[in-house]
């Protein structure tokens, strides 16, 4: 009996342990959340972000505080140690928002941290004390050893949260809320007031560039692509301007230099010259591209990085999931409720002042402060005695009176008595009456008032804050069309054998990581496989190259025997996508075929071959030419064209054919500033060894290739078309020293590629204003605004002869701002004279 007691005594302890861990994770991990990781949305505070704001203004007397004075003074507030508070105050001043900074406090973009507390100093900005402080409507608790009283929550009349950001790991949960501009914050909330539709995406104090096509309004499931800019120097050197979010400048090269020992990118070295702008200097090796670098560096290093948001807040002591939307129609609200309070606690103290004012003019208009002269018996007496006075009075008055109100008025000096002037007392009256009316009128109209509160904020605080982060659509990099060609691959024919570690074997190319290869067999087989140290294909390899996928162009030549009959085909196919690895057979599939002939033609060449047959056929011609321009190119998997129904002997190269392929069609997408094939943007033409022109704005034009992967900044091209040396460019541009507009007729006398020349006048603020190739361009002229609007056309061929690219040109008009220039098109025969401008 006594065991089995002890039994369950033990069970019953056990139990009760359990129970004691499973109470302890609860509560710490409430705790976490509550209290250490995620946001109030109220305020969009932490707590111990909240106690150094409390702290500080508790200490604020408009000078700097030494921030290890405010540490010990948060400390009565927040029991995690100086650490904590340290860098939760330093986070606070880098985002130079709610407090004004003295001193080294780090940098964000290069990761310097800023010096010891001892050293720098902080005082709350004018911002922060308009917008996150009113004792008389902050909620108040008890601190941690009861000893003060702190706030629940601040009275936060801005969309903090919104604005500087918050980011935190709990138990079993995060939050990562992105920084969002200022003045597009508080022009969001007067949208939301005014019950209008609004836009917000994030912006970044360290610049950049940012897609938010799937920011999904900062929750879950979102995403975010942050990206430095990066500009061309020139022809062998980068240079970065600035870094994405959450990226310092150390961590940026490191990247690139890890790439480039990885061989992704080819560099000579990286240099940081960051002083007061982020600059991040790359030396490029001997003959590698800028455009395909620059896409590599986005692709391999972190000059792109993507960030998921998660905009997770505490919300009636509970963590809840909101949208940006949702966080700004909260903060907004809140916002008009305190400006409410406000106005409510304003009205009623302005009513207080009202009544005393108007209770005081008649204490001594009426002369009842006489009755402090006479001789009552005690004190209640004398009170009771002025109370009585009071009664014809008191209808004009709007509450009664307090016993408090008689004695405040009997504290009054005598020499205030004798220094009374009533008409004062009716003026205060007065403009208490107005300040009342004042107050009411906004409570009644409190969405105006709250509109109002916004752009009076804008206009004061605004200034400075502009956007810094451009948002932009980012291209889609393809990694296998940049990554730098770092690896040799080899290939054993006989054995089937491909890859890198074939290092004995025959060299077939360099390539990349990321390529795959394609690679045909002898008996017909075909397989792409990813670049691997030793890969099997089949034995007797014919033919293997990197494989591109979606290629239309390359066309392979092949001339094969069907096993089962001994017939010969001849096909012409295109491989343009396969499953990896899987091994496709291109002739009829019996076991015994073979190829006679294969080739493989990069521009859809057809050859002509000489096939002779075996001696021993009983063909009556046994030798014949071939011509495979005649064959149609069809799919992989077609049969073919028959070619003999007896044994080849041989299939011999006779003569090279013409390439059966249209030029290649190419499109410019001024989105991205890419040339492309896939039919986005302007049509520039079909192109086979043709050459792009283009025409920027800053007055230079440039001769480029057809390369893909190159890289233009939409914005600053005039004109981007296939170049003809034959067509007559006519531009007009600015001669901002004269003031004056220019114009002039020349050709392209340069061949030299991928090299700007400027074709206007050199000087400060010379602009290229428009251009044209078209024949006979008829240009018209628009000057003056509304009512006084002039038009004149010219018809330029007329009036302006052919010269030399360098050439200065000759006056079209006086400069002015109004004036707007178009290109009008006539047919050539017509031959009218030129309008003058007037």
């Amino acid at each position: 009996m006594a065991k089995e007691k002890k039994e369950n005594r033990i069970f019953e302890n056990e139990t009760g342990v359990q129970g004691q861990y499973k109470n302890w994770f609860l509560e710490y991990a409430s705790y976490v959340i509550l209290e250490r990781a995620v946001p109030a949305i109220e305020d969009g505070l932490k707590p111990v972000q909240r106690r150094i704001l409390h702290s500080m203004k508790e200490m604020d007397d408009g000078r700097f505080n030494k921030v290890a004075n405010i540490i010990g003074q948060s400390m009565q507030f927040h029991p995690h140690g100086d650490a904590s508070i340290g860098d939760a105050l330093v986070n606070l001043g880098q985002k130079d928002l709610l407090i004004d900074t003295q001193g080294n406090w780090g940098d964000v973009r290069t990761g310097d941290e800023a010096a010891a507390s001892r050293y720098i100093e902080a005082r709350l900005s004018k911002f922060a004390l308009e917008v996150a402080f009113n004792a008389k409507t902050t909620a108040w608790q008890l601190s941690y050893d009861g000893r003060k009283n702190e706030p629940v929550t601040l009275p936060m009349k801005f969309p903090l949260l919104l604005a500087q950001g918050a980011d935190g790991i709990a138990v079993g949960l995060s939050t990562k809320i992105l920084p969002h501009n200022f003045c597009e914050l508080i022009e969001a909330s007067i949208k939301c007031l005014k019950g209008k539709k609004f836009e917000l995406y994030p912006d970044f104090q360290t610049g950049g560039m940012i897609d938010v096509s799937n920011y999904n309004d900062g929750k879950r499931g979102g995403k975010v692509r942050v990206r430095s800019r990066i500009e061309e120097l020139d022809k062998k050197t980068l240079v970065i301007r600035d870094v994405p979010y959450g990226v310092t400048t150390s961590q940026l090269m490191e990247s690139i230099t890890k790439a480039n020992d990885q061989g992704k990118i080819k560099i000579r070295k990286v240099i940081d010259v960051t002083a007061s702008e982020v600059e991040i200097q790359i030396d490029l090796a001997a003959g590698i591209s800028p455009d395909i670098t620059i896409d590599a560096l986005y692709a391999f290093t972190d000059c792109e990085v993507s960030i998921s948001p998660n905009a997770c807040v505490i919300s009636e002591q509970r963590p809840v999931f909101l949208g940006v939307h949702e966080l700004l129609q909260v903060s907004t609200e809140n916002t008009k409720n305190l400006l409410g309070r406000e106005l409510e606690i304003k009205l009623a103290e302005l009513e207080d002042k009202w009544h005393y004012t108007s209770l005081e003019k008649i204490f001594f208009e009426e002369k009842i402060y006489k009755e402090l002269e006479q001789k009552h018996a005690t004190w209640d007496k004398v009170i009771e005695a002025i109370d009585k006075a009071f009664v014809p009075f008191k209808k004009k008055l709007k509450r009664p009176i307090e016993r408090e109100d008689i004695l405040k008025l009997t504290e009054k000096p005598v020499r205030r008595i004798y220094r009374l002037d009533i008409n004062e007392l009716n003026e205060q009256i007065k403009g208490i009456e107005a300040d009342i009316k004042q107050v009411k009128y906004d409570l009644e109209h409190l969405t105006d008032f709250a509109v109002a509160y916004f752009e009076t904020l804008l206009k004061k605080y605004g200034k400075g804050r502009e956007r810094k982060t451009e948002i932009r659509e980012f291209d889609t990099i393809q990694v296998k069309h940049v990554a730098i060609a770092n690896t040799k691959l080899y290939l054993n024919r006989a054995e089937g054998f491909i890859g890198t570690g074939l290092k004995k074997d025959e060299f077939l190319c360099d390539c990349s990581d990321y390529d795959d290869i394609i690679a045909f067999t002898k008996a017909g087989t075909m397989k792409v496989v990813k670049v691997a140290d030793k890969v099997f294909i089949g034995k007797d390899i014919i033919h293997a190259a990197v494989f591109q996928k979606n290629d239309e162009r390359t066309t392979y030549n092949m001339i094969y025997v069907d096993g089962a009959s001994g017939v010969s085909y001849a096909k012409r196919f295109n491989v343009t996508g396969v499953t990896r690895d899987k091994e496709y057979n291109l002739t009829k599939g019996s076991e015994k075929s073979k190829v006679h002939y294969f080739t493989p033609n990069l521009n859809g060449e057809a050859e002509v071959v000489k096939v002779v047959l075996s001696p021993n056929c009983s063909a009556r011609i046994k030798e014949f030419d071939f011509y495979f321009e005649e064959l149609e190119i069809k799919g992989r998997s077609s049969m073919g064209n028959q070619v003999t129904k007896y044994p080849i002997k041989t299939v011999k190269f006779k003569e090279a054919g013409r390439a059966t392929l249209a030029g290649r069609k190419l499109w410019f997408d001024d989105k991205f500033g890419r040339l492309n094939t896939e039919s986005k943007g302007q049509y520039l033409g079909s192109f086979e060894e043709e050459k792009v022109l283009v025409l920027y704005e800053d007055g230079s034009y440039e001769l480029t290739d057809t390369e893909l992967t190159q890289r233009f900044e939409p914005e600053k091209i005039i004109l981007i078309e296939k170049f003809d040396p034959e067509k007559v460019i006519t531009a007009v541009y600015l001669d901002n020293e004269k003031a004056q507009f220019n114009i002039k007729r020349f050709k392209i006398e340069t061949t030299t590629l991928k090299t700007q020349f400027l074709f206007i006048k050199e000087g400060k603020g010379n602009r290229l204003e428009t251009a044209t190739t078209d024949e006979n361009p008829i240009l018209t002229v628009h000057s003056g605004k509304g009512t006084q609007i002039r038009k004149a056309k010219f018809k330029v061929a007329n009036m302006v002869e052919v010269m030399g690219w360098k050439a200065v040109g000759a006056k079209l008009t006086d400069f002015n701002k109004s004036i707007e220039m178009e290109w009008e098109h006539r047919p050539k025969e017509e031959n009218t004279a030129p309008e003058l401008f007037g």
